[in-house]
């Protein structure tokens, strides 16, 4: 801040003061806050990126583990081809692929540097009635029986 010697009116006695002045204080404090708002919105942006990173890894896993165990009385080497081209054809890589039996398990990967996902997704078909679905879920309930006649 800058001091300036202020001096009375013309005829007067010419008292001089010593006043402070706060001139230009207002555009520091906007550049500041500008500054600020700026960070924040680049934060929020990284984050919306990431998700939408994840969002696409697990689309694109969700699909090449369908296309694996549709395709897995092809052999485990076909059905992971498969899954790979469905992968690419979402623009993600697949990062790992298992075929056993009629179930799937692929991982798939998006992005780059520190915006990279891996999402693993499963596919196969419905597990039989009393078997549970994955490990540690409780077993599907019966089916009910039909009502009786009267």
């Amino acid at each position: 801040m800058r001091r300036r010697r202020a001096t009375g009116r013309a005829g007067s006695d010419r008292r001089s003061a010593t006043v402070w002045s706060d001139r230009g204080s207002a555009t520091v404090w906007s550049v500041g806050a500008i500054a600020v708002l700026c960070v924040v919105f680049g934060v929020v942006l990284a984050l919306g990126q990431a998700v939408v990173i994840r969002h696409r890894a697990a689309g694109a896993a969700d699909l090449a583990a369908l296309a694996a165990a549709d395709h897995w009385a092809e052999g485990a080497a076909a059905a992971c081809a498969r899954a790979d081209r469905v992968a690419r054809a979402q623009g993600v890589r697949l990062a790992r692929c298992e075929v056993v039996g009629e179930i799937s398990d692929v991982t798939a990967a998006s992005g780059r540097g520190p915006f990279t996902a891996e999402v693993r997704a499963r596919a196969g078909p419905p597990s039989a009635p009393g078997v549970p679905s994955a490990p540690g879920l409780p077993p599907p309930s019966p089916p009910e029986p039909p009502p009786a006649a009267p």
